[in-house]
């Protein structure tokens, strides 16, 4: 079969437990759910709720299984459950979670970031991803008394207003100083910087290029490089949102392989394995513009996430997890080559092993792709056609091999046509 054949996606339906909540859902919650769980942005058949998580296993409410390639969207790098972390998170609760000011733990995370992260002289924490880039963003500004902020075509920085991928109820004045330019493309930083004249603020960048919908992009060291010296020179922030990748690429941030180190980095998803969470790191360079700003949350100090982060973060340690992650995204990426190479149906696979996405040549409308994962969630694997996915330290060789059949039967579908 040709690769650019045209492919019906599979006939598999959702559960009528999932569908029941659906319905549910719809008369109490707008469309609903909001953002990118939303079922219309699910592949068809994917179920929307879930009942359970252990390890790199997930069962959906309708009581079936499949081995874990979403990890929650990256939060879950340890693996669901893990006791270590569960552990910590209930001791921590005995004591107090949410009170009048933090607990000492705040203290001991912070200090652990620091003395994990090479380019991190000080941090503090909020809750989520957009909180982080945002935060760094602002105090970029403040640290330089500067307003523009360079960001990557496509690059998804947060669900707020300076850089949602939606326009709907954001102004142009929410957009007014960001200034776009192509990921890896030096020439067209390069533009973005002229164009911002003496008013450059920040570059920010993802750790990759893992837009949705398109093949991955790790860095260009010349990039990287560029970027940086971009930075001193016009004494701006350089600034790496390393909230999807980071602790799964390296511990000391995306960028430390390649010997670049920004001013201001953003984490979140995998700092707690689960439990919601995020930080932002910076050099001593903006140390007193990071005490200017004013941002805090009502949660924002609540214990019970910092000390599940301080388990996960000695728990990644231990174990190197992003080595043990390589290599199980490696044994994935070989196998699916392999099956590639078997059913003569080319495929694109990209982006870091622990974090792959796997695209058929020819598929621009995905409906190869979406066909092919359909397939094998009926078999027992999650995997996603369109967005990067997730390995966990949980997985192990059985699994990736238990999630290899299940892609053998999504080869198979495609093949017949």
């Amino acid at each position: 079969m040709s690769s650019t054949a045209t492919m019906a996606p599979s006939n598999q339906s959702s559960g009528p437990v999932d569908i029941a909540l659906r319905n549910r859902a719809m008369r109490v919650i707008p469309g609903g759910l909001w953002g990118h769980m939303n079922a219309a942005n699910l592949p068809p058949g994917y179920p929307q709720y879930f009942a359970r998580a252990q390890g790199c296993h997930l069962w959906d409410v309708d009581g079936r299984e499949y081995v874990d390639f979403m990890c929650s969207w990256g939060p879950v790098v340890l693996g669901h459950h893990h006791p270590a972390v569960e552990e910590a998170a209930q001791r921590q609760a005995a004591l107090g979670d949410c009170l009048n000011g933090p607990s000492p733990v705040l203290i001991e995370l912070a200090e652990l970031l620091v003395d994990m992260i090479p380019h991190a002289d000080w941090c503090f924490l909020s809750k989520n991803g957009g909180d982080a880039t945002t935060a760094c963003v602002t105090i970029a500004r403040a640290g330089t008394g500067k307003r523009k902020v360079l960001v990557a075509n496509g690059s998804y920085h947060g669900a707020v207003p300076w850089c949602s991928p939606s326009l709907v109820g954001v102004t142009a004045e929410d957009r007014a100083h960001v200034i776009a330019f192509e990921y890896n493309d030096i020439a067209s930083l390069e533009n973005a910087v002229d164009a911002a004249g003496d008013d450059l603020a920040a570059i920010i960048v993802t750790a990759f290029r893992h837009d949705m919908s398109r093949m991955l992009e790790m860095p260009t060291e010349a990039f990287a490089r560029r970027a940086r010296e971009i930075c001193d020179a016009q004494q701006a922030a350089l600034i790496i949102d390393d909230v999807r990748a980071g602790f799964r690429l390296d511990l000391g941030g995306s960028w430390e392989p390649l010997g670049v180190r920004p001013d201001l980095s953003a984490f979140s998803k995998a700092i707690g394995n689960g439990h919601a969470l995020a930080a932002i790191v910076g050099n001593d360079r903006f140390r007193v513009a990071a005490t200017k700003i004013f941002t805090t949350g009502s949660f924002w100090c609540t214990a019970v996430p910092m000390a599940a982060a301080v388990a996960t973060l000695t728990e990644l340690r231990r174990v190197d997890g992003p080595a043990h992650m390589r290599i199980m995204g490696e044994r994935l990426r070989s196998g699916i080559a392999r099956l590639s190479a078997q059913y003569a149906m080319p495929v694109i696979q990209s982006g870091p092993p622990q974090m792959p996405l796997i695209q058929f040549e020819g598929d621009a409308d995905f409906r190869i792709g979406t066909a092919f994962c359909a397939e094998a969630l009926r078999h027992g694997a999650y995997f996603h056609p369109r967005h990067n996915m997730f390995l966990s330290c949980a997985h192990t060789a059985a699994d990736i091999d238990a999630a290899l059949g299940a892609a053998d039967a999504g080869f198979a579908l495609i093949a017949r046509g």
